[in-house]
């Protein structure tokens, strides 16, 4: 039976957002399948920062024929009931009703309609732009010449292309025939925005898996984090030190990215005075990086992990510099951070270094530092 391949690239899909939408692609289309009478024998959802792709395999090549028993009026009824009863049912004459017999109501007409089935890529033709146009995104957006005018397409970034194609395994598929706001159906995608951004042809899903591998785009994020996770563990290792895990950090990551390379990188070590769980919270809420430390001693060292979306022909040596933590010269700053922590006062503001911009990794990016007291056990946040 014929499979449903079906793709909306767009510009970067928030991280957060990327998990539950895959979810919703997959629920509306099989759902309005279901609805449709095209009962499908299994369905897969992905997401990437630039797409979510939809997988609906074994669905019937058409509907079934319907027949529907509808009931009239009685034998005798006055004549504009049996008139509403034949419009109704379509019929042209009470010749083409038969009349039921029940011995407590009378007897009364029944109509039997029959209604064939449609072509099932005429039907999913019709259900897809629905779908995209009431996609639940929490926040969504319009763009372009088009968005001034009433009833424009919103999405979650400026949605670039759509594939959707269908067709049995045997036969090539066929593209199905619809457009939504300027945006043609195809069956063409586009593989990694920087590594492989040409378009790039598609038949059927493990064609379209295929072809994006090899365009440096990892469909599956489940595959993406496991790769981030192996790779990281595995260079730690290799310097003899262990990563500190963190699945929710992980998982963004992931949605970052759609061929993950991890790196390592350094900071100066005189950061190490400031309080671990200051360090951590600010790596990984303001870089996305993991923190390594020491297997023996369980300390943080001053190393940590990246993840970037690109194979660099330095091996990563200017992404790694451009996350490098910089160690203000103000050794006053320092030790104000590391009394503070002693006092379990909390910092409301970042401290800023007035001859420098702050602790930072990236130019711009300051690192806020906030230190709840320990006796209340309540760790560290990020102050903003």
């Amino acid at each position: 039976m014929p499979d449903l391949l079906f793709e909306l690239f767009s510009e970067e899909i928030p991280a957060r957002m990327q998990a539950r939408a895959a979810e919703d692609l997959k629920k509306a289309v099989t759902d309005k399948l279901v609805d449709a009478g095209l009962v499908y024998e299994g369905a897969r959802a992905f997401a990437t920062p630039r797409r979510l792709a939809l997988t609906v395999q074994g669905i019937p090549a058409r509907q079934p024929d319907l027949k529907e028993e509808k009931k009239g009026p009685r034998v005798g009824a006055p004549e504009g009931a049996i008139a509403g009863f034949l419009k109704g049912a379509g019929l042209k004459s009470l010749d083409e009703a038969k009349i039921e017999k029940d011995p407590k109501k009378g007897d009364f007409y029944v109509a039997l309609i029959e209604k064939p089935g449609r072509n099932a890529i005429d039907v999913i033709a019709e259900m897809l732009p629905v779908i995209i146009r009431t996609f639940p995104w929490p926040k969504a957006m319009r763009w372009g010449e088009r968005s001034e005018r009433p009833g424009a397409l919103t999405w979650v970034r400026p949605l670039h292309s759509i594939v959707a194609t269908f067709g049995p395994e045997t036969e090539e598929p066929q593209v199905v025939p619809f457009a939504l706001d300027g945006v043609v159906a195809s069956n063409t995608t586009f593989g990694h925005r920087f590594l492989s951004p040409n378009a790039i042809p598609v038949r059927r899903f493990d064609d379209y898996a295929d072809k994006l591998a090899k365009a440096k785009v990892v469909l599956d994020p489940e595959r993406r984090k496991d790769i981030i996770r192996a790779d990281a563990k595995n260079q730690a290792f290799a310097q003899g030190f262990e990563v500190v895990e963190d699945e929710g950090l992980l998982a963004e990551a992931a949605g970052l990215v759609e061929w993950p390379v991890v790196l390592v990188g350094a900071f100066d070590k005189e950061f190490l005075k400031i309080p671990g769980e200051v360090i951590q919270a600010t790596i990984r809420n303001n870089q996305k990086c993991f923190v390594l430390r020491d297997p023996q001693t369980a300390k943080l060292v001053n190393k940590f992990v990246l993840v970037s979306n690109i194979e660099a022909k330095d091996g990563g040596k200017a992404i790694v510099a451009g996350g490098t933590i910089i160690m203000p010269s103000d050794s006053r700053m320092l030790e104000t951070t590391r009394s503070i922590s002693r006092n379990g006062r909390r910092i409301t503001k970042p401290i800023v270094n007035p001859t420098r911009s702050s602790l930072s990794m990236n130019a711009g990016i300051s690192l806020s530092i906030a230190t709840s007291s320990a006796r209340e056990g309540s760790g560290v946040r990020e102050m903003r």
